[in-house]
């Protein structure tokens, strides 16, 4: 074949191919438009079934109904459940004067006894022998509770924690480690009391869940109580905690304080009068119910629980919250708990960088109560709560941190935890008569030569007072008390 026929045959096939391509192109041209009609009409239909409630979707032709919402009444004003303080409304001296010579004049109290009077800004309205340093017994507490309070973040909580350590041969240890909180239930948290706030069988569930999705069914125990050092114990405090009744050392967790009933636990926990012996172990009582907690939750503990070190370099895998500061101060305070006072001290010193010790709690309150302008002159000061022989300050002292409670300032955890007499606290039984109940504030103090008493009190005419009264060596112990009650009463109506 020459090169003339193949150029024939060229152009003959390019004639028949080239219509056939165009033919191709208009039959998909075709496809598109019919299928973007047929999609528009299905879209339109379905918009029109939408419309006419025949379809499922967001139009419709329906009336809508739209709520009425009626205008808000008109609310009622609200009550006034403490009305401001009138601070310069004065006290009448002369009344004030009155009062204090009928109290040393009263059968029973003797000769030994200090009392002052102020108004609402500390300034002394009347006073007998205010001067006179006297054994103040546990109203030393409110020194104390205005120290911490001011110190520390009183609605901060005390955390007792597990800790988990993994060793190289597959076995596993458990770290108890208590950080104060001396009020642990030996149950479940209980969130409606102070006593108890935090319990080790949740803490024993929450380290159980840990140790389970860990794939850990058995540990060994420790428990951490290196909060507060060896050194827990005022000295001489033995002398007046007959039979451990009133005072174990402070530590870094304990059960319900550390008192053992003897099955006659009260049923609220966070009220009761007696005071049971308290164990002098109280750290080492808490792991061992913790054990036990444990083992309910299928986890069982061998050896022995000993002391151990929580290591440092992690997290705890479980924990529980105590009540905040201010809660536990104000247990502390209408229970007139020594221990607790004391470890109040303690968490000052640590927070003020004092000695983690007794004499160290002792310089803490007092380092505070100087920054706070209370006049400290004659306070010699055993031990933080009152307890230890010794102690020795002013009623001036005294009624000088309650007219500081009276004023707006941090320290307020230490006036709202005071004893309300007739209704809560240590003064629940003290006399009080009925238009002056409700008004009076105080903290007792008793011990086998004195009885005393401070606070502040709401006048029935309006504005407020501070006072102290301490009696020591009174002729007649039952006549002393019930002479101050009364004085105290009858200051709600100067």
């Amino acid at each position: 074949m020459d090169s003339t026929e193949s150029k024939e045959r060229d152009v003959q096939d390019g004639t028949t191919q080239q219509p056939q391509r165009g033919r191709c192109a208009r039959r998909r041209t075709i496809n598109v438009a019919v299928s973007a009609i047929v999609t528009v009409a299905l879209c339109a239909g379905y918009v029109a079934l939408d419309i006419a409630d025949l379809a499922p979707g967001p139009l419709t032709m329906r009336q809508v109904t739209r709520r009425t919402i009626p205008n808000a009444p008109d609310a009622l004003a609200a009550g006034s459940v403490a009305g401001t303080l009138d601070a310069t409304r004065a006290v009448d001296k002369s009344a004030a004067a009155v009062l204090i010579s009928a109290f040393g004049k009263t059968g029973g109290v003797g000769d030994s006894y200090s009392v002052i009077i102020t108004d609402a800004n500390g300034d002394p309205v009347a006073q007998r022998n205010a001067d006179t340093p006297r054994e103040p017994a546990s109203t030393m507490k409110t020194l104390t509770a205005l120290a911490a309070s001011s110190t520390l973040d009183m609605g901060t909580t005390l955390d007792t924690q597990t800790y988990l350590i993994q060793h190289d041969d597959g076995s596993a240890s458990l770290v108890l480690k208590g950080n104060g909180d001396m009020l642990l239930g030996s149950g479940t948290s209980d969130p409606d009391h102070v006593n108890g706030r935090a319990g080790l069988a949740t803490l024993a569930a929450r380290t159980a869940t840990a140790l389970k999705a860990r794939g850990i069914g058995t540990v060994t125990l420790t428990f951490d109580d290196a909060l507060f050092g060896n050194d827990r114990y005022p000295d001489g405090i033995d002398e007046n905690n007959e039979g451990d009744l009133y005072y174990t050392g402070v530590s870094s967790m304990a059960i319900d304080g550390g008192r053992q009933w003897d099955g006659g636990a009260p049923t609220d926990p966070d009220t009761f009068s007696a005071y049971p012996r308290l164990s002098q172990h109280t750290a080492e009582d808490a792991a061992d119910v913790f054990v036990d907690r444990l083992a309910e939750q299928g986890i069982t503990v061998n050896g022995d629980v000993t002391d151990g070190t929580a290591p440092s370099d992690s997290s705890p895998i479980a924990s529980v919250s105590s009540a905040t500061l201010a809660e536990i101060l104000a247990f502390a305070l209408q229970h007139s708990d020594n221990t607790l006072a004391e470890e109040f001290g303690r968490l000052t010193a640590i927070k003020l960088g004092e000695d983690n010790s007794p004499k160290g709690g002792v310089a803490a309150v007092r380092k505070e109560l100087g920054t706070l302008g209370v006049d400290t002159t004659g306070l010699t000061m055993a031990d933080c709560s009152g307890l230890t022989p010794g102690s020795k300050l002013t009623v001036r002292t005294l009624a000088a941190v309650q007219a500081h409670n009276l004023s707006v300032s941090g320290g307020a955890a230490a006036a709202e935890g005071l004893s309300i007499p007739g209704l809560v606290g240590t003064a629940l039984n003290r006399a009080v008569s009925e238009d002056t109940a409700g008004l009076l504030r105080v903290k007792t103090g008793s011990l086998g030569e004195v009885t005393s008493m401070t606070g502040n009190v709401s006048r029935i005419g309006g504005g407020a007072l501070a006072f102290a009264v301490i009696v020591n060596k009174p002729d007649d112990m039952t006549a002393a008390r019930a002479a101050i009650d009364q004085f105290v009463d009858d200051l709600a109506r100067l």
